[in-house]
């Protein structure tokens, strides 16, 4: 993860701008495989959202990643979660990202900055008092934990 932040920061296009903590999370819909570590970033960019989208999925195919099962191992995972206060559905990118507000793994890291961003009517911070964040734990607490 910070290597992909660190490409994403590289780019003239692009400023990570905030970076949450670290977290370690218990595999979600396919439980039988080993933790995974999540992060939230601000990034500033001159990219429209697919622009941004493709210039991820470089990233992911530069870092060796491979689709083989859903919810599956995976060496990197990029989701753009919102852009600005856009609504946006492609055949590849919906913004606000569809299943946000139901996952802890993500609303946890992205309320270290954002507590107080509005995603459908509601605040970050609301959507996680509602989330299930067992076994969810913070791995590394210096948000500067990306730059290596």
């Amino acid at each position: 993860m910070a290597e992909a932040l660190r490409r994403l920061d590289s780019r003239d296009d692009c400023r990570v701008t905030e970076v949450s903590r670290l977290y370690r999370t218990p595999p979600w819909g396919k439980t039988d495989q080993a933790d995974f570590y999540n992060c939230c970033a601000a990034v500033e960019t001159l990219l429209d959202p697919q622009a941004l989208l493709f210039a991820c999925l470089e990233i992911e195919r530069d870092m060796k990643r491979v689709r083989i099962e859903r919810w599956g191992p995976r060496t990197i995972d990029i989701d753009i979660l919102t852009y600005e206060a856009i609504a946006l559905h492609t055949e590849h990118l919906t913004i606000p990202h569809p299943r946000m507000t139901e996952r802890a793994f993500v609303l946890m890291p992205l309320a270290d900055f954002a507590g107080d961003m509005t995603v459908s009517q509601r605040s970050v911070a609301d959507w996680l008092a509602q989330a299930d964040g067992a076994g969810i734990a913070v791995a590394n607490e210096n948000r500067a934990w990306w730059r290596g």
